[in-house]
């Protein structure tokens, strides 16, 4: 079993930046490969970006690539979402996710309650 929090949410003018981290706890956290996703309003879920348990592996939807970044500090058992250059098409509720493998998938059997980010003047 594996428990995760996100937090740093928050509202943010359009450029800004904001960094999410997602808080693991449970056996073997650094096993798992942790994704973010998103929902925004009246949309299907979407991937952002995925983690591998050593980290040698990183992969970013295109949308955000070049802005955001994806990090994990195995020592303290969590992983961070660096967004910069954020648009009011980011604005979404935040989701990290969790699997007992190197890579994500859309399926992951464990996920945090979600934090929102809210992009606007």
């Amino acid at each position: 079993q594996l428990q995760l929090v996100e937090s740093g949410g928050g509202l943010v003018q359009p450029g800004g930046s904001l960094r999410l981290s997602c808080a693991a706890s449970g056996n073997n956290a650094d096993y798992y490969a942790i994704g973010w996703f998103r929902q925004a309003p009246g949309k299907e879920r979407e991937g952002v970006a995925c983690i591998s348990p050593g980290s040698s592996r990183i992969n970013y939807t295109d949308s955000v690539k070049g802005r955001f970044t994806v990090s994990r500090d195995n020592a303290k058992n969590t992983v961070y979402l660096e967004m910069t250059g954020l648009e009011p098409e980011d604005t979404a509720v935040y989701y990290c996710a969790a699997r007992f493998s190197a890579y994500c998938r859309a399926d992951m059997p464990y996920w945090g309650q979600g934090t929102q980010v809210t992009v606007s003047s």
